[in-house]
């Protein structure tokens, strides 16, 4: 099934499925069999994760409405008790769309317009309802929402380069990891892997913080500026990127590794690759590592590795490849 194919009757049903999971997922009542049927469910299509996402936001804004009275009413009939949760979810969703519409964007809690992007074996380009570019890099996943007081990318896992629509008055968010990216108009590249995020700046400005529950904007960035953070840092670590810095050559289709270490190499081999490289131990995080590789072919660097460096490979229970020195020979007597 292909989102292109879907007929009316497909995109409902997916519709309903995705409120039918909201309300479940919300009771006290639910079991950890539905929760993995919900995984199932979730993970089967791209839309249903799309879909479901979607009805969270309206479901949230129904928690904050104003509840009505109930009238008092006597049923003819008692309806079974799945028939009415599902009844009661179909209804507030029915009654919070057009609500939505009107309170839930006037008070920034819903957006006007909801974007889904992922690239998988391919670079792609993609241009945002305001205009702004994206190009992803391969397994990307991120989305956009357009609020009344800013716009704001979501960047679930991958790298993208930015080209930003300038509004000043209507900033754009780029949240990666447990940070963010504030800007108005710009170009700049953020990446990120695992905890790992790291934002390269080409032209304007931007303001990065590590943790977004903390208050202020983060430190500003200029051309040709570099910010790192990861997980539990209360403030990114700010670099001035050299005029050789290859971390934009994935826009050529190009991972350049500069004789780094091997324990900063992987990172970001790993990202492309289906099951992440592992190392042994530290000395052989410290072996250096260079060259330069074709990203759609980087599951080939693993099995040169032993040919340009004193490593060999193991599988661990897992299945994951670990990367192992070589014992060194005793000298010769």
């Amino acid at each position: 099934m292909t989102q292109d194919t879907l007929s009316e009757a497909e995109y409902d049903a997916i519709t309903d499925a995705a409120a039918h999971w909201c309300m479940r997922l919300h009771a006290a009542d639910c079991t950890d069999g539905e929760r993995r049927a919900f995984e199932q469910w979730h993970d089967a299509h791209p839309l249903h994760a799309f879909e479901y996402e979607a009805m969270l936001e309206i479901w949230d804004v129904a928690e904050h409405l104003p509840r009505p009275e109930p009238a008092v009413v006597v049923p003819i009939r008692q309806p079974s008790r799945a028939w009415r949760q599902y009844a009661v979810a179909a209804g507030v969703c029915a009654l919070a769309l057009p609500l939505a519409a009107y309170a839930g964007w006037n008070l920034g809690w819903l957006p006007d317009s909801y974007e889904h992007f992922a690239a998988t074996d391919n670079v792609r380009q993609v241009t945002l309802s305001d205009g702004s570019q994206l190009q992803l890099n391969l397994n990307t996943d991120l989305t956009f929402s357009n609020y009344k007081d800013e716009r704001r990318v979501t960047l679930k896992k991958g790298e993208a380069f930015f080209t930003v629509s300038h509004d000043l008055s209507h900033p754009f968010i780029v949240r990666a990891g447990e940070g963010r990216v504030r800007v108005t108009g710009t170009r700049f590249n953020v990446w990120m892997y695992e905890d790992q995020v790291r934002v390269n700046l080409v032209e304007g400005s931007v303001l990065v913080t590590s943790n977004s529950a903390l208050p202020g904007d983060g430190l500003r960035l200029g051309p040709a500026m570099q910010a790192r953070y990861r997980q539990g840092d209360y403030m990114p670590q700010i670099s001035q990127t050299y005029p050789g810095d290859t971390s934009l050559a994935w826009l050529s289709g190009k991972l350049v590794l500069d004789n780094l270490a091997l324990s900063d190499a992987l990172p970001l081999i790993n990202r492309y690759l289906k099951t992440p490289l592992m190392l042994a131990d530290s000395n052989t995080g410290s072996l250096r590592v260079g060259g330069i590789y074709n990203i759609k072919e980087l599951n080939n660097l693993v099995s040169s590795l032993p040919k340009v460096l004193p490593v060999y490979v193991t599988r661990n229970k897992e299945g994951n490849t670990v990367i192992n020195t070589l014992p060194q020979q005793p000298p010769k007597s």
